[in-house]
């Protein structure tokens, strides 16, 4: 998996910055815990951290080869699950590898095809590649943007990072924080490129980046395209299912020990049970892990967001696939301690206000890398089958907003903006910045000719859902579990499965009147049938009001702090009565902002950033 970091510049001498390319390369030691290295010349310096998955002596990296003409150099995170395929391909067309790892074949692969490498890639990755002969950088990032991958321009060059922690500890990139990037924060869209410090990029997902000395350029190598469906709805489902074990069993390949993890509901059951069984063909068995939180079960009460708790299900698959299965069960105590906040926060870079969502998972992280290095999850299944309850609700799908937007109480307008500062807030205008991201996104859906005006609708509501939402959670997929150094893989974001299935028909999607009908058909074989008849449940969060009355505590401090940093941003009032209304029952929205407040002032005290607002 790992972390990469990097410095280019055309004017100076690297091989005197040493010191600095070894400080920022150490800002990623917990995404790469097993080995660090690092490639300096004249203008480009490389660093990298590793986390040994694939040929755990042989994938050493930087890894380059030498040419006539020129070193070329390679820094690389992630999996390309099909490379012993190019490797044979390569092999046959008179490459030689020393090695068995992916990194090698990546390498290669740029050494034969150039940028058309991007080409011939399927998986999740993020990397550099320097190239001596043309003294050029390349920085590329997978398709559906799984692996993060950030820039930062400067008057000679440029520097890069799998996390904006590497950037900032170069002295070139100050920690500045203005209220275009606060507008962004606020709002949720996940725009395209946002980085949220001044000056900084992420890098698109299906993009590459070109540095050298005339300067800097993006280009976009793979997006959702509108194609014309043939297949019937038999075929259709058998499309699907061949796959979805296509997938999974590459992405089963690994040198280290691995799990997959299991909610209960129709994603992550159907991939425990594949897994189950390519797995059981090799005489192994799948191993499970679920997160929980203590009295969960028994003191369930359902809410707009879910109808039933995940137990029973979970208890339902691990007994159906034999699986070797643990519970993390969590309490308030752990999921509030400041510590797991604090750790939370500096994963992310940036305080995103996902709460005990966040808390949770890094602590599940935590305790699944005690065990496994490697975990496959469901993570998409429901941006890729339309599962989500708003794909369904008339209101959300014409709200001429984010169907999500109208739905998540955190994430609703004007609500969600009530606990910023008065004055930020009438600067920021989140409604209407909103309403400019939605409409750069709507022109970004490609569609057929004759598609009817419901149709047209569905490929808008699926396309919002591939670009903008989940990339928010893939980006928090990935920094939680590389925080503890463990490699999430997520299948549903082949991006065969992902073009295939979002050019399906809306009338196939839903065609047993219910959400994920494909998935749903598609993996009925492997599946008990109280998860094939599951309602839609998402990630599950904390019912217990004393987690909300520990919120309420912690910012309750915050407010008597007249020195507090957090009210540049925050409306000191509005933390004042939330603090006072009684915790059984609160309101989803307020218990995020509370969220929100906590996570700002982690920041604010990990960062010290400059705030211009």
């Amino acid at each position: 998996m790992c972390g990469i970091a990097g410095w280019v510049s055309f004017d100076a001498d690297l091989t005197r910055q040493r010191e600095t390319l070894d400080a920022m390369t150490e800002t990623m030691a917990c995404r790469g815990p097993d080995d660090r290295g690092t490639f300096v010349r004249t203008h480009a310096a490389l660093g990298h951290r590793r986390l040994a998955v694939i040929d755990l002596p042989g994938g050493v990296q930087p890894m380059s080869v030498g040419t006539p003409a020129g070193e070329v150099a390679l820094v690389y995170s992630g999996e390309v699950y099909n490379f012993r395929e190019l490797r044979e391909r390569l092999t046959a067309l008179g490459h030689t590898f020393r090695t068995e790892s992916d990194t090698e074949v990546v390498l290669h692969g740029y050494l034969q095809w150039a940028e058309s490498v991007v080409d011939h890639l399927e998986g999740m990755y993020a990397f550099a590649v320097w190239d001596e002969r043309d003294q050029k950088l390349l920085l590329v990032r997978d398709r559906m943007g799984i692996k993060p991958l950030f820039y930062y321009p400067t008057p000679d060059g440029v520097l890069f990072g799998s996390e904006p922690k590497a950037i900032l500890a170069n002295p070139l990139a100050p920690k500045v924080v203005d209220t275009d990037g606060l507008r962004e924060l606020f709002a949720q869209t996940k725009a395209p490129g946002w980085a949220l410090w001044k000056g900084m990029h992420e890098v698109l997902p299906g993009a590459l980046v070109t540095v050298d000395r005339a300067g800097i350029r993006q280009r976009v190598y793979w997006r959702l395209r509108a194609v014309e469906h043939t297949d019937s709805l038999d075929d259709t489902v058998a499309r699907i299912r061949d796959l979805l074990t296509d997938v999974i069993d590459h992405q089963l390949i690994s040198d280290v020990p691995q799990c997959v993890l299991l909610s209960g509901g129709l994603d992550s059951s159907a991939i425990t049970s594949i897994a189950a069984q390519r797995l059981g063909l090799r005489g192994e068995q799948v191993r499970s892990f679920s997160v929980d939180f203590v009295g969960q079960e028994d003191n369930f009460v359902p809410d707009e967001m879910r109808d039933t708790p995940d137990s029973p299900f979970v208890r339902d698959v691990v007994a159906h696939v034999g699986s070797a299965h643990r519970d993390v069960v969590l309490d308030p105590a752990e999921l509030s301690d400041p510590a797991v906040r604090r750790a939370a926060v500096a994963a992310r870079d940036i305080p995103n206000g996902f709460g005990d969502l966040d808390l949770s998972l890094y602590l599940l992280f935590k305790a699944i890398r005690q065990h496994s290095t490697v975990a496959l999850s469901g993570e998409a299944a429901d941006e890729v089958f339309a599962g989500y309850p708003w794909f369904h609700h008339e209101a959300a799908l014409n709200a001429g907003t984010f169907p999500w937007m109208t739905v998540i109480p955190p994430l609703t307008l004007p609500g969600r903006t009530d606990h910023i500062e008065a004055g930020l807030r009438e600067r920021l205008d989140v409604g209407t910045y909103t309403a400019d991201q939605y409409a750069a996104a709507l022109a970004e859906v490609e569609h057929l000719d004759g598609e009817s005006a419901a149709e047209r609708r569905m490929r808008i509501a699926c396309h919002l859902h591939l670009t903008r939402f989940v990339r928010a959670l893939l980006d928090r997929k990935d920094r939680l579990s590389m925080a503890v150094g463990l490699e999430v893989r997520v299948p549903f974001c082949d991006h065969r499965l992902v073009e295939y299935v979002y050019n399906t028909p809306w009338s196939m999607k839903v065609s047993d009147g219910r959400e994920k009908s494909l998935l749903r058909q598609a993996a009925a074989h492997v599946l008990p049938r109280s998860v094939v008849e599951r309602v839609k449940s998402p990630y599950p969060s904390t019912q217990n009001p004393a987690y909300a009355g520990i919120l309420q505590q912690q910012v309750k401090e915050l407010v008597a702090d007249r020195e507090a940093k957090v009210f540049a941003l925050i409306d000191r009032n509005w933390a004042q009565q939330a603090v006072a209304q009684d915790p059984t029952g609160m309101p989803v929205a307020m218990r995020g902002a509370l969220e929100r407040v906590l996570d700002l002032h982690t920041w604010l005290d990990l960062h010290s950033p400059q705030l211009r607002l």
